[in-house]
C-alpha cells in the first residue's frame, strides 16, 4: 500500500524537475537590467544617486551605497540590501521609493537572478545599463494612422524614385512621382530623427528613438526591410546620422553632448567626440571626408580633423541653437543654420564669420548643391540661396506648418527637393525653380 503513494512522489518530483531544468535562466541583460532601467535608474543613476547607490551599470550596482550594505550577495542565501530593500514592507525604505512596489513577478526575476548567483551576461560591466539591453524589436506600427505625425526625416532612394519618410516605429516609403505609398519598413524606433544611405545606396542609417528614453542608429537593408545591427544606443534620441564620403564610417549626434564615429563594417565605435556642452543636432562631412562638422544646443557650430577629432574651428556667432552646419568645397568654409533665423557663412581659419544671410524663421536643415543652398524654415517657407551672391534667390511657398526636414535627390541633371513639415505634409519641388510637383499627407 506504500509504494504506490511512493511511486507518484517520485514520479511529481521527476516532472517538476524536469520543467524547473527546461525553464530558461534569468539573464541579467534580458531579464533584470530592463526593470533596473525602468524603475531605479531614475533615482540612483550618474545624475541622480539617491542615498550614494548607483544601478546605472552591473559595475555600479554591486556597490554599497552611504548604508554601507552589500546590495548584492556574494553567495547564495546571504542577505542581499537590493532584494530586500524591493520586498521590505516599510514604505519608507522600499524601493521604488514615493511609488507602487514591483509586480511580483518583477521581484522574482532579481530574486531567483540573485539566488543563482547574480551573474552577468553582458560584454563590459561597466556598460550603460541601455546598452546593456538587448537591442528591441518593436511593436509593429498601426495599419492606418489616426492622424498624421510630423515628419522629422526624408531621403530619396538612390535611383530618386522613392521617397523614405519617417513614421511611427516604421519607415514609409512612397513614390516620389505619384505620392502613392509604395511599401513600409517596420521595427523601427518610435520616432525617426534622420536617415542616410550608406555609399552604394543598399543600407539605411536611421537615427530614432524615444524621446528621454532611449535611442539608437538601426542600419537597416533598403531592399528587404532587414535590420542589418544597430550600431549605437544611448538614453536618449540620436539627432542625425552623416556616412563619411567613400569609407564605412558613421558619424552619430547624441543629446549627451557628443558624437560617435562608428565603422558600421565592423560595427565598432571609432572614436567618441565630446566637444560640445548640450545636445548635438547635426553632424556632416565634408566632399572628401576629411573634415567633420557639428552643430549643437550650446549655440556653436564646430569643424574637426576627421582621422584625429581634433577641433579645428569652433562658431560661436550664432547665439542660439545651431540646427545645422555644413563644410564648403575647399574646406576652408563652413555655413551654418540656426534658431537666430540667419544662414552664416564662417571661415575655419579663425572662425570668422564672412556673410550673414537673414531667414525668415528658424533654419532646420541645410541642403547644398553646386552653389545653391537650400534651407527649411520653420515660417513655412523653403529658401533658395546663391552661395555666390550669399542672398536669398527664391522662396518656395505651400507648406501650412512649420518645415522640420529636407532631402535632395541624387540626379544630376534635375534635382527635386523634398520637404516634410510638422502636420505630416510631404512636399516634392523641382530644386532648380520650386515648381511643386507634387504633395500629399504621409499617413498610412
Amino acid at each position: 500500500m506504500s509504494f504506490r503513494p511512493t511511486l507518484s512522489l517520485l514520479l511529481l518530483c521527476l516532472t517538476l524537475g524536469r520543467a524547473s531544468a527546461q525553464e530558461p535562466a534569468v539573464s541579467f541583460r534580458r531579464d533584470v537590467a530592463p526593470i533596473l532601467l525602468d524603475s531605479c535608474q531614475a533615482c540612483h543613476g550618474a545624475k541622480k544617486a539617491e542615498g550614494g547607490y548607483r544601478v546605472d551599470t552591473f559595475e555600479q550596482l554591486q556597490k554599497p551605497g552611504d548604508s554601507g550594505e552589500t546590495p548584492i550577495a556574494a553567495q547564495p542565501g546571504e542577505p542581499s540590501e537590493l532584494l530586500r530593500r524591493l520586498t521590505c514592507e516599510d514604505e519608507f525604505e522600499r524601493m521604488p521609493a514615493e511609488s507602487e512596489p514591483l509586480a511580483a513577478a518583477q521581484i522574482a526575476v532579481v530574486e531567483k537572478w540573485i539566488a543563482a548567483g547574480a551573474k552577468f551576461d553582458g560584454d563590459d560591466p561597466a556598460q550603460p545599463l541601455n546598452l546593456v539591453i538587448p537591442p528591441p524589436t518593436y511593436a509593429a506600427p498601426p495599419q492606418s494612422y489616426g492622424r498624421a505625425v510630423p515628419i522629422t526625416a526624408v531621403a530619396f532612394s538612390p535611383d530618386g524614385k522613392l521617397l523614405i519618410v519617417g513614421g511611427y516605429h516604421e519607415l514609409t516609403l512612397w513614390d516620389a512621382a505619384t505620392g502613392a505609398l509604395a511599401r513600409r519598413i517596420p521595427n523601427v524606433g518610435q520616432r525617426t530623427y534622420a536617415i542616410d544611405l550608406a555609399p552604394g545606396g543598399e543600407t539605411l542609417a536611421v537615427a530614432c528613438g524615444e524621446p528621454g528614453r532611449s535611442g539608437e542608429v538601426r542600419l537597416i537593408q533598403l531592399s528587404t526591410g532587414e535590420v542589418q545591427g544597430v550600431v549605437s544606443r544611448s538614453d536618449d534620441v540620436v539627432l542625425d546620422v552623416a556616412y563619411r564620403p567613400g569609407t564605412t564610417q558613421l558619424a552619430a549626434a547624441l543629446t549627451d553632448g557628443s558624437i560617435r564615429i562608428i565603422d558600421t563594417a565592423t560595427q565598432q565605435l571609432v572614436r567618441t567626440i565630446s566637444s560640445h556642452a548640450d545636445w548635438v543636432t547635426a553632424v556632416s562631412w565634408s566632399d572628401d571626408g576629411k573634415v567633420l562638422a557639428s552643430g549643437s544646443l550650446d549655440k556653436t557650430a564646430k569643424a574637426y580633423d576627421a582621422e584625429t577629432g581634433e577641433v579645428l574651428a569652433s562658431f560661436p556667432g550664432h547665439n542660439a541653437a545651431v540646427r545645422d552646419v555644413r563644410i564648403l568645397p575647399g574646406n576652408d568654409q563652413a555655413v551654418s543654420v540656426g534658431a537666430d533665423a540667419r544662414v552664416r557663412r564662417w571661415q575655419l581659419a579663425e572662425a570668422k564669420q564672412t556673410a550673414e544671410i537673414g531667414i525668415g524663421g528658424e533654419g532646420r536643415a541645410l541642403l547644398r548643391s553646386g552653389d545653391k543652398l537650400f534651407v527649411p524654415c520653420t515660417d513655412k517657407l523653403v529658401r533658395r540661396i546663391d552661395l555666390k551672391e550669399n542672398k536669398v534667390a527664391q522662396q518656395y511657398e505651400g507648406h501650412a506648418d512649420w518645415l522640420l526636414t529636407a532631402a535632395l535627390s541624387p540626379a544630376a541633371e534635375q534635382p527635386s527637393l523634398a520637404t516634410g513639415d510638422f502636420a505630416g505634409e510631404v512636399r516634392v519641388w523641382n530644386a532648380a525653380d520650386g515648381t511643386l510637383l507634387k504633395n500629399w499627407t504621409a499617413k498610412p
